[in-house]
């Protein structure tokens, strides 16, 4: 029997909706010389938060870790076409279309951040650095619309709101396939770091 048991830990939730923010508002202030400052800050966060969950995808708990979504492309494949079966496949964490675009946001996310720096840092040929960062950030867009396209998808076909989830940490699961432990106090202590640095770099 099915009830409400908690799948995403606090870290982890935190992470997700900490990029989209701070991806978002680099992606919309790239272009202004006015707004250089806040590029930049939200740069080093989302590069800062990036290198986090590298760290957590072995060390967070079951379904943040790499392991749990690292499907074979047969897997992945037959994941998409029982979408268009009248029983799709289901999972309790990231099923194995999410779990590609979870790898394809972090590597664009890392490739972003670094061109980042090395063009801020002024490391190497500028015009490479410049050319790589803005490839990687159209390339990262492009991915984040397919994953929000997938999850409404998701979300629809198999009656579950996976937004919701990813705030409030529950879905509807067996007993036994929840995780123990939220880690309140890392993922409230992320949202400090973050809040704390902003302030200050933008102080400054």
């Amino acid at each position: 029997m099915l009830q409400k048991v908690l799948v995403w830990d606090m870290p982890t939730r935190v992470f997700h909706w900490s990029l989209a923010a701070s991806f978002a508002g680099a992606y919309l202030t790239a272009e202004s010389e006015r707004y250089r400052d806040i590029h930049v800050a939200l740069g080093y966060v989302m590069f800062g938060l990036l290198l986090f969950r590298l760290v957590w995808g072995f060390a967070g708990t079951t379904y943040a870790r790499f392991s749990s979504f690292l499907y074979p492309p047969k897997q992945v494949v037959a994941y998409v076409r029982s979408l268009f079966s009248p029983q799709p496949q289901h999972y309790v964490g990231h099923n194995p279309a999410g779990g590609v675009a979870v790898f394809l946001l972090l590597a664009l996310g890392v490739l972003v951040g670094a061109s980042g720096l090395g063009l801020y840092w002024e490391i190497g040929d500028e015009d490479i650095f410049e050319e790589l960062h803005e490839i990687a950030a159209n390339l990262m867009l492009a991915v984040v619309f397919i994953h929000i396209a997938g999850v409404v998808a998701s979300s629809v076909l198999h009656k579950e709101n996976l937004p919701r989830s990813m705030v409030t940490g529950y879905k509807a699961a067996h007993a036994d396939e929840g995780i123990a432990h939220r880690y309140a106090a890392l993922g409230l202590g992320m949202l400090g770091v973050v809040a704390v640095f902003l302030l200050v770099y933008l102080s400054v």
